[in-house]
């Protein structure tokens, strides 16, 4: 009977559902005793990323997509059994009503620094936290905005919830059709100066260094006239951007204002006529799903690689 016991001790501890699980979280280890079987996910880069993961049997709903963009069809078809349970960000009683027991989301990507909702305040509930890579510029320091955040938080996610196989397969595609598809673009004769337009007309709302078309504009070939901004989505003065002089202009598409607006307000102001980018005619649209960490990240690197050119 000791015998017995012994062994079945032996196979429970064995079990992979039964295996803890610890994960860097920016500067905090979380560790997950069974993978999250009431998981939220705010704003739809994050959704697409347990979307890609096949973990929507793991989720009770998500959380700020339409009050800020629409979802498409891809996305929409993956979570039409889901409710969406607050269209900006969520309040804390939206999670504990939902008996959450996981939540992923970013920093200013359904949580603020001091906020109600954050890691510490979740924690009496029983609502775990993972963190968006991206964000953690705004609470501590890290490396330049890379590609390698998404595969990390890929890699996270997918230990999270015990499938770090999928993880591992979608990356290698990922980096296999990324580098196949540069391989077949011509070489470019110098790196294009870049130039991110999110939003604002008295002041621009862009990319420093922290975000993620950082990232994509290098992998693409090119540079962010930006890219010594200590800082993550954030304002610049338009005195910064005329006097840098960018060859393309990235306009990223979601909200109210369409991306045409956009591009028709910097296109048509007196001030921006002798801009490289308007003088010629260089814009390309990215959708905001693209621009943000997730799976589209490899579709935006191919779209900017291909405008670089001049495709």
């Amino acid at each position: 009977m000791k015998t017995a016991i012994l062994t079945l001790a032996a196979l429970l501890a064995a079990s992979p559902a039964l295996a803890q699980t610890t994960v860097q979280s920016c500067d905090r280890q979380v560790t997950f005793d069974a993978p999250p079987q009431a998981a939220i996910a705010n704003d739809i880069n994050l959704v697409e990323m347990m979307l890609v993961l096949g973990l929507t049997d793991h989720m009770v709903g998500y959380t700020g997509v339409s009050g800020w963009v629409k979802l498409d069809a891809e996305i929409a078809a993956g979570v039409e059994e889901l409710p969406e349970l607050a269209s900006h960000y969520p309040s804390r009683e939206v999670l504990i009503g939902a008996d959450a027991d996981f939540y992923f989301a970013g920093w200013n990507y359904g949580m603020r620094v001091g906020g109600e909702v954050t890691p510490e305040t979740l924690a009496p509930f029983g609502i775990q936290v993972y963190e968006l890579t991206e964000s953690c510029i705004h609470i501590g320091d890290k490396d330049p905005a890379s590609i390698a955040d998404l595969y990390n938080d890929l890699r996270n996610l997918a230990a999270i919830f015990n499938v770090p196989e999928r993880a591992e397969a979608l990356i290698a595609g990922y980096q296999a059709e990324l580098a196949t598809f540069l391989e077949t673009l011509p070489a470019l004769e110098h790196a294009p100066r870049v130039f991110v337009y999110d939003s604002g007309e008295d002041v621009p709302f862009t990319a420093g260094r922290y975000a993620m078309p950082n990232a994509l504009i290098e992998a693409a070939g090119g540079v962010n006239i930006l890219d010594d901004m200590e800082g993550s989505w954030t304002t610049v003065g338009w005195e910064a951007v005329v006097e840098r002089n960018p060859e393309v202009i990235v306009i990223i598409d979601y909200g109210e204002v369409s991306a045409e607006d956009k591009q028709a307000f910097i296109a048509t102001h007196p001030a921006f006529a002798e801009i490289d980018a308007v003088r010629n005619d260089r814009f390309v649209v990215l959708d905001y799903v693209e621009a943000t960490p997730g799976p589209r990240n490899i579709r935006a690197v191919m779209t900017l690689a291909e405008a670089f050119r001049g495709e």
